[in-house]
């Protein structure tokens, strides 16, 4: 006989598991990360393994599951929630049912990678979640990562080999996760698709704008063979504009989709940016996750220059600029054992609640403590943030190595941030790091093409339409809508796919309409007559 299995409810009682009163009867419990002195010892994945006493049951992911309400107005899926419109309800109600395959086929009906998501987004569903109104949200984004973890360790996610193919051919400029979307589906239409990246490996931000503590690199591996297998081929090293000819790509290929990022970084032109010891952000995480995939492989350190690697160990670390980056770079800079580590932030720090002027269901603008500033914590006790500062000049030595920074306190007014005088201080620092966003792809390959480009020096393209100024070209993710979420690049990965697959169609119409009309008499002109 099958037992019933029991659990807490907020009044202490110990029941069946039941969804008719989700919310009311458990609380939120989301799944914590891997305790912070323990995970600044290595570069394993923030959220716990199964071997990890943090990490939940599946009694406790059903009794989560079952805290979701299907609203009759599920605002998580709606265009405040989730960009790429996750049919979050339904696959939470059949994780709640132990119906995991039912679940990971729901969740691939909108979302390519949801592993991908899972782990870096920062779940804008869980802050326009209902019953966020009233109590804590669904822990949406737990849940998400459990159904397709699942899904990866049962078999469930096989290759879908196209039964047809088109005839038609599409360049993918741009590994990312938008470029990666649009590949995956237009392969899935039965194009044949070619996927061009710059760098030696796969996967653009996802494998090295993304440290290995957020998404571990054997993910992106694993679902780029899974392209593989499903027909997508792969171009490294190929720098489309630079070491290959773009208009040559283009004549090649029936349809050209442009998905190659915004990798334009915000610069901080003030005395002493030249020095020695000054990076951006990218520079710092790209060649640190260069160095651990080398390293995971087995080549000694003698095989990379120890002149471009930049390490922080044992030096005073200022990271400029907040966001998901600037916590990347405080997690890093804790992991090569630096001797302090501190964050400015520009704007002042947020309120604990939401302000009168961000209401529900806008995402929580609110103080919070993400992942790198608890490792700060942990190690250093206290907030590495110091708010309302803005950078006035780098310091540096007689060797021309950076040494310190001078700040000023700033005021945030409607015209902009204002420095008070008189508030300038000075901080140590061996490595200032600056990561204060994207301001726009770059432009060698707009260049070549002659494309037209919007006032922030993106391509311009339409959303809904991804057509750029040039016929047969597409573009979509950040080098279309600026700097943005994972996740908005899937979304605009998946439109750009439509986009082209509705212009293929009708040029293969065109074509084959040509043919029929022309194909059978085309040689008749140059046959001489008796």
């Amino acid at each position: 006989r099958k037992q019933t299995l029991r659990v807490k409810r907020r009044d202490g009682s110990f029941q069946t598991i039941e969804k008719l009163r989700g919310f009311i009867n458990y609380e939120r419990n989301p799944e914590p990360y891997r305790k912070p002195l323990e995970r600044i010892l290595d570069w394993g994945e923030l959220n716990p393994t199964p071997t990890n006493e943090e990490y939940h049951t599946m009694t406790e992911r059903k009794v989560q599951a079952a805290r979701c309400m299907d609203c009759g107005t599920p605002f998580c899926q709606t265009h405040t929630g989730c960009p790429v419109n996750n049919l979050i309800p339904e696959w939470n109600n059949l994780v709640y049912n132990e119906q995991w395959r039912d679940a990971i086929d729901r969740l691939h009906k909108t979302n390519n990678f949801p592993e991908f998501t899972g782990r870096v987004c920062p779940a804008p569903c869980e802050g326009s979640c209902v019953a966020g109104l009233v109590d804590g949200p669904v822990t949406i984004k737990n849940i998400e990562y459990a159904i397709v973890d699942k899904a990866w360790r049962e078999g469930y996610i096989t290759p879908r080999i196209p039964k047809e193919r088109s005839g038609m051919t599409v360049a993918v400029i741009g590994s990312g996760p938008a470029g990666l979307a649009a590949a995956d589906e237009l392969n899935q239409m039965g194009h044949k698709v070619t996927v061009y990246e710059r760098a030696d490996r796969v996967g653009g931000l996802l494998m090295y704008g993304i440290p290995n503590m957020k998404l571990e690199k054997d993910t992106v591996d694993r679902r780029v063979n899974l392209l593989r297998e499903e027909g997508i081929e792969f171009v490294t090293n190929a720098d489309i504009g630079k070491n290959v000819d773009v208009n040559e790509v283009r004549s090649t290929y029936d349809a050209l989709c442009l998905t190659v990022g915004a990798t334009k970084p915000r610069d901080l032109p003030i005395p002493g940016r030249d020095l020695k010891g000054v990076h951006f952000a990218m520079e710092f995480l790209t060649l640190n996750q260069k160095r651990l995939l080398m390293t995971s492989e087995g080549n000694l350190e003698s095989n990379w220059e120890k002149g471009s690697y930049i390490t922080a160990a044992g030096k005073d670390v200022i990271v400029i600029g907040g966001g998901d980056t600037g916590t990347d770079c405080i997690g890093t800079s804790m992991r090569h054992r630096c001797k302090s580590c501190t964050n400015f932030e520009l704007m002042p720090q947020p309120p604990m609640e939401r302000a009168n002027d961000n209401p529900w269901p806008q995402w929580p603008r609110v103080f919070g403590v993400d992942y790198g500033h608890a490792e700060v914590m942990a190690v250093f006790g206290k907030d590495p943030r110091i708010y309302s500062v803005m950078t006035k000049e780098f310091l540096g030595d007689e060797d021309g190595n950076l040494k310190a920074l001078v700040t000023q306190d700033v005021d945030i007014t409607p015209s902009g941030p204002v420095a008070i005088e008189g508030s300038e201080r000075e901080f140590p620092c061996d490595l200032a790091v600056l990561s204060m966003g994207f301001v726009s792809p770059e432009d060698y390959i707009t260049k070549e093409l002659d494309l037209e480009t919007d006032q922030r020096n993106n391509i311009h393209a339409g959303y809904g339409d991804f057509r750029t100024s040039l016929e047969g070209v597409f573009a979509g993710g950040d080098c279309r809508r600026g700097q943005s979420l994972v996740v908005w690049a899937i979304n605009e990965g998946r439109g750009v796919a439509k986009a082209a697959d509705e212009y293929l169609q009708h040029k293969r119409e065109e074509e084959n309409s040509d043919y029929e009309q022309f194909g059978a008499f085309a040689n008749l002109s140059s046959i001489t007559p008796p």
